[in-house]
């Protein structure tokens, strides 16, 4: 198959049997010999063709007179591909993005609906002021114009205002470099980035986590030895900084509460030197499993796996633990540009349902903690009502838990004068991500 063909594959899989689009990525990247650029390739064109979600119909309804529901979804998954490439990628010629679609549609289809995606992507060449983007601000002009649900468009203005929303969204579709965490247990940084450079990536130090290394190229992560061999974990700047936070030494006991796949696990197991002894909870038997097989290839041996649900924590390890972290279920709204499906599957219920689940995990977690203990709460969101409200509720019910101030027990100076740390990402260009640490006074 050529990459346009494994593409469309990938979309099908997405849109017809709910896939996620990094997995299904990931497995059919995996299973095809590509070479680096067809990889590249590839991927720009699912995660592009993804995030662009509705306004790419928006678009395909202007050159159809017949409803979508009409289309076959390949045909459709076909039109999405092409349109992708025709009005949002400069450097794909428009007659070869048209010529593949047809060849597609012929393949999958029948002569038929060849013609039909020939004539819609030929007029749509020749009239590209019929998908002119709407250059207003409203919501609905704004949803059209970078590819986020009306909904969410909504929620960001009523939250951080009509300039701080436009701003998320155009972040939230630029591309997530790859991040790594140095294994403190094997190497050092610097070692690590000589390792990949000559492994032929390239590669700069992150300024927001010592271990951190953000990779601006790379090769097939199957083949990157520094990663298959444990020198390395695949972790954002801003998770990073979760562990920095909890300050774990060598010889306490620590629970992490979401601990799946167990990045932050990991990384408090390193900073403890692996001495002392770390319990891993999740509530799925598999997810255990991929904390185990991190813990493995890192070569961790004080992480202990737990099946068990969060809201029980408390009541199973009641004042034992000298620090607790909850990285608590969240909307992920801090990560929206590394999960390009995230956006369209979400709806404005989980604000609803999220903070009580939030509320309830923290308050079992704080449970667990011995008096002078710490309790850490992190998300990956930027909601005020998934973190500093989450907070506010728990210690106004919880006053033998202290808000302790936060900035020095991170690895950077920050100008914030806040006791709490909230990174946005088109200010922090990193992921959007909230950290907590209260202290536990009897």
């Amino acid at each position: 198959m050529n990459a346009r063909e494994v593409a469309l594959n990938i979309l099908n899989e997405v849109y017809t049997q709910q896939a996620y689009a990094n997995i299904s990525l990931s497995r059919h990247l995996q299973k095809n010999q590509l070479s680096d650029q067809d990889r590249r390739f590839i991927t720009e064109l699912v995660y592009g063709t993804v995030k662009a979600g509705d306004t790419l119909l928006w678009i395909l309804k202007k050159f159809v007179n017949r409803p979508l529901n009409k289309i076959e979804p390949t045909i459709i998954n076909i039109l999405r591909l092409g349109i992708y490439q025709i009005v949002f990628m400069d450097k794909i010629p428009e007659s070869a993005a048209c010529n593949e679609a047809v060849n597609l549609a012929k393949k999958y289809s029948n002569q038929g609906s060849a013609k039909f995606v020939n004539g819609v992507l030929r007029n749509l060449i020749r009239q590209p002021e019929k998908y002119a983007m709407p250059t207003g601000n409203k919501a609905s002009e704004l949803a059209i114009r970078e590819q986020h649900p009306l909904w969410l468009v909504k929620k960001f203005i009523h939250t951080f205002g009509s300039e701080a929303a436009i701003k998320l969204c155009q972040f939230n579709n630029t591309n997530a470099p790859l991040v790594l965490r140095t294994n403190t247990l094997k190497t050092t940084r610097q070692e690590l980035i000589t390792e990949l450079i000559n492994a032929g990536c390239e590669v700069i130090p992150s300024k927001l986590a010592p271990e951190g290394i953000i990779c601006k190229m790379h090769t097939s992560l199957n083949q990157l030895a520094p990663l298959q061999n444990g020198f390395a974990q695949v972790q954002d700047e801003s998770s990073m900084l979760v562990a920095h936070v909890v300050d774990p030494k060598p010889n306490e006991f620590i629970i992490d509460t979401c601990s799946a796949p167990g990045g932050k696990t990991t990384h408090m197991a390193t900073l403890m030197q692996n001495k002392g002894k770390i319990i891993a909870c999740d509530i799925y038997e598999h997810k255990l499993k991929l904390i185990q097989d991190n813990a493995n290839r890192l070569g961790i041996n004080i992480i202990e796996p737990k099946l068990l649900d969060a809201r029980e924590i408390g009541n199973q390890y009641k004042n034992q633990a000298d620090k607790v972290l909850v990285d608590a279920p969240c909307s992920g709204m801090g990560v929206l540009r590394r999960k390009p499906d995230s956006r369209w599957n979400k709806t404005a219920e989980i604000f609803e349902e999220l903070p009580p689940l939030q509320l309830s995990i923290l308050e079992s977690a704080a449970l667990a903690v011995k008096a002078q203990g710490v309790l850490v709460y992190s998300t990956c969101t930027i909601m005020p009502q998934e973190n500093i409200e989450i907070i506010n509720q728990f210690l106004a019910k919880h006053p033998e838990f202290v808000l302790e101030d936060i900035r020095k027990y991170l690895p950077f100076k920050t100008k914030s004068k806040e006791k709490t740390l909230q990174l946005m990402p088109y200010k922090d260009n990193t992921d959007g991500f909230f950290i907590a640490r209260m202290y536990k006074k009897v």
